[in-house]
This record gives C-alpha cells, structure tokens and sequence, in this order.
C-alpha cells in the first residue's frame, strides 16, 4: 500500500501529533498552529505544517486522495511541493469563512493564494494531482472520480530539486485529523488542456 510505505519512507517537514495507517487510510493529526505561509499581507511566516514528502523528479506527477470532512476554519489538507523554506506550493481544500475551498498557494519569497468555493465536496473523496514538466507545476483536482478541473498553473524551476507528497495544517484550533485514502505517483500531464 502506498501510504504506509510514504508513512515509513518519507520525510515530515514538520512532524504532526499522531500518524496511523486505519484500515488502508493514513489519519494524520495536525497540531493546532500549523501553516505554511510567508510574508503577504498578514506580515508573518509559518513553516510548521505538516507534509510528508520524497523526491519528485523533473518530469512527473502525484496525486493525493482524501475525505472531506473537516469544517473549521482554515482546516487544509491536499499536496506539497517543496524546493526550500522560500519556495514551495501547496494544494487541495481549505476551509474559509465557513465554506470548503478548492485553491493553491504558491511561494517564491512570499505567498500568494487562489481559492474557488467547492461546498458539494463535503463529505466526498477529494483527489489532487500536481504534474511537474518543463519550467511548471500543473495542479488539478477533482471529487469522487469526475473529471479533473484545473487549479493552478504555477512556475517551477526545471532545475529544481522537488519534493512532494501529502500535507494538512490546522492554522486555528486542535483536534484536527485528516483522513487520506490513496497517494500514488504517475507521469506527468501530456498537455495543459
């Protein structure tokens, strides 16, 4: 199974409360006050969240899979890509302002963030998938199966040493856990659209 190997083999950027393989899932715990962000507009940093990663290559793709069905705010949870404290991109559901958000923040030096209101995802599987090819990173997504919608498209160096996997953060309160339900890499996207 993917996930327990990405349990035993990857590497926490910031260690989370508990993580536990239940019956094929990973439920990942966050600690409360755990985010990734710099700079912009709120004028701090956190690089406290917790992602679980390995090696990306220049050419390929993962995909993240979990359930929806945490409703508090700035609860998140999706995929990571890391380069370095200063550079990185993070995907997948994000609640704000009471309502589920599909969205995508990415950092070079400092953050900026992209949101879409997705509350018809509640309580479904949500899937994330970031392709990395050329000088960019693709992030698209998608609920139980139907077709993927694009997120982001987002510069990524060619060059670039990449790490990726999945992540979740609870910015304002505990007793978060997240339910992830598949992880699996793949190559990369053949197109844009």
């Amino acid at each position: 199974m993917r996930l327990s190997r990405l349990l035993h083999e990857g590497t926490w950027t910031t260690p989370p409360v508990s993580a536990v393989v239940v019956e094929e899932e990973l439920h990942v715990a966050a600690a409360e006050g755990s985010d990734a962000w710099r700079h912009t507009s709120y004028g701090f940093v956190h690089d406290t969240e917790h992602a679980l990663l390995e090696p990306l290559p220049a050419s390929g793709a993962l995909e993240v899979d979990l359930v929806l069905d945490f409703a508090e705010q700035f609860d998140q949870a999706g995929l990571f890509l890391r380069v370095s404290p200063e550079e990185w991109v993070k995907a997948g559901v994000e609640v704000s302002d009471g309502v589920a958000q599909l969205g995508a923040v990415v950092t070079h030096g400092t953050s900026d963030w992209s949101v879409a209101p997705v509350p018809e995802w509640v309580g479904r599987r949500v899937t994330v998938r970031a392709s990395r090819s050329g000088d960019a990173v693709t992030v698209r997504a998608r609920v139980d199966g139907e077709a993927f919608r694009l997120v982001r498209v987002a510069h990524l160096d060619p060059g670039a040493v990449v790490t990726a996997g999945l992540f979740c953060a609870a910015p304002t309160r505990t007793g978060l856990t997240v339910r992830f339900t598949g992880y699996r890499r793949t190559d990369a996207d053949a197109a844009l659209h």
